[in-house]
């Protein structure tokens, strides 16, 4: 995952502050020498970690103690929110057009993962706007690229116009725009060729369908792997085109975070979308904020529940929460919540975004084996319909009849039901809005725990209000 190696440094480097009343000039210097090296290995541009460093270091001299929080605490928020402005302060909206359509033009190098990345932005606004967006394919240098985005097109059911490769992109262009007018799309967007380095032929012809097309967002696809040459490869491309915003594709890989970092501070162009995995559903709206806090190892609890809201309905939503305060959630659930869980991305990766969770031991090992979760549902599938709604059923004798069943022993039998009980316990108190003491314990004391029991709770009562403000407003629709 992203920032692995850059948050383990930060992490250390932190941790060296003594608990003390004052912090000595010293202690932070010897901090501050500690980040800097951690962001020049994460292939941070050096103009940008000079500043950082000298900023956090001017405010954490002498800094005022909170009492909520102490020296190190506060140190540790002054960092945090240095490096949200580093990344942006805060999440930069696509420009959409008053009239429909909105125009977006899609740029960047070959192999950065323009193409798929189009799927995936396309698809988000049909999914979270009902938009009904249309690709339009302007690649014409690489017949794959054509084939490709078809098949894209094809899976996530949204419309693609090309003219093959034997036609200016221009002139697709201007037709595609005309059946979006036609057809009444929400969104174009125009996946434009690649090059493996910029030359003027490229950037010529980018200027050309600029002209013509007057995109509302001219987006620069970057490949978070290559660190600093993202940031040039930003740079000449804003010169030519004045381009909108980034999008960084790969950051889910073996990156050191380097791109995220300097993108913003050198450019000056926002981040606007992360891709965060292989699979078309795999994007997210780039927050700043949340994005420090992962950094940082606090966690991610918005981006955690957003991810979760996108998995439910609100109907569905209640109905759960009611069984959990009741106490009545059985097997049906526990494979519906597994399902919906395993459908929000690696397990492993969800953990990471619960404040304090980093600070476990042994958590970075933790791997998820699919072929565990499908043992886990063989197990409840080899249940009576009974036995699924009521768990308190299954005595001994049951307990060996489906171990027999799903072809496995009955201590993972006995392991499995022991594992759904206490998280049916766990889930009953989360519900009444109260933090599991056990997870209150893993969050500690240290650096973190208290900034992280903070964002959670905070996080737990925000959620609590969007739940009610949402449930008033189906109310209301349906008067």
């Amino acid at each position: 995952m992203a920032f692995e190696s850059l948050t383990d440094r930060l992490q250390v480097a932190m941790s060296k502050l003594k608990k003390k009343g004052t912090v000595k000039e010293e202690d932070v210097k010897e901090m501050m020498r500690e980040i800097r090296l951690a962001l020049l290995e994460a292939d941070v541009n050096l103009q940008v970690v000079r500043g950082f460093t000298k900023r956090v270091g001017e405010r954490s001299i002498g800094i005022e103690i909170l009492e909520s929080l102490n020296p190190t605490q506060q140190i540790v928020k002054i960092v945090d929110e240095e490096l949200t402005k580093v990344l942006g302060s805060e999440a930069a909206p696509l420009n959409k057009s008053p009239k429909i359509p909105t125009i977006i033009m899609m740029v960047g190098l070959q192999g950065a993962g323009k193409t798929t990345f189009v799927g995936k932005l396309s698809n988000f606004l049909k999914q979270n706007e009902n938009a009904r967006p249309l690709l339009i394919a302007g690649d014409v240098y690489r017949p794959a690229a054509i084939d490709q985005l078809k098949v894209i097109g094809q899976q996530l059911d949204i419309p693609v116009f090309d003219m093959g490769t034997d036609t200016d992109p221009v002139e697709i262009v201007r037709r595609g725009l005309e059946q979006a007018k036609e057809n009444k799309n929400d969104y174009v967007f125009i996946d434009t060729a690649g090059r493996l380095h910029i030359d003027e032929q490229l950037m010529d012809e980018l200027k050309r369908i600029k002209e013509f097309a007057e995109p509302n967002e001219i987006l620069l696809t970057v490949d978070a792997m290559t660190g600093q040459d993202a940031v040039t490869v930003a740079q000449s491309f804003d010169e030519q085109l004045d381009v909108t915003g980034v999008v960084l594709t790969k950051l889910d890989g073996d990156t050191r975070g380097g791109a995220a970092l300097s993108i913003r501070a050198i450019t000056g162009k926002p981040i606007k979308y992360i891709g965060t995995g292989e699979k078309l559903t795999d994007v997210e709206v780039f927050h700043p904020d949340r994005m420090s806090s992962r950094i940082l190892g606090m966690g991610d609890m918005l981006t955690l529940i957003e991810k979760a809201q996108r998995e439910y309905d609100e109907d569905k939503a209640e109905e759960l929460a009611q069984k959990m305060r009741e106490n009545s959630f059985d097997f049906n659930d526990f494979i519906e919540q597994l399902d919906q869980v395993m459908g929000m991305g690696p397990l492993e990766d969800l953990i990471k975004m619960i404040p304090g969770m980093n600070d476990v031991p042994g958590l970075d090992q933790i791997k998820v084996d699919p072929k565990e979760v499908a043992r886990k549902k063989a197990i409840v599938f080899s249940m009576t319909p009974q036995e699924r709604e009521n768990p308190d059923l299954l005595n001994p004798s049951r307990r060996r009849r489906i171990a027999a069943g799903s072809g496995n022993s009955v201590v993972e039998v006995n392991r499995m039901i022991k594992q759904f009980n206490e998280s049916r316990k766990m889930m009953q108190q989360m519900s009444k809005g109260n933090m599991p003491a056990g997870m209150e314990n893993l969050m500690g004391t240290g650096v973190k725990g208290k900034l992280g029991k903070m964002a959670m709770n905070n996080m737990m009562k925000k959620n609590k209000k969007k739940m009610k403000k949402n449930k008033n407003k189906k109310n209301k629709k349906k008067k």
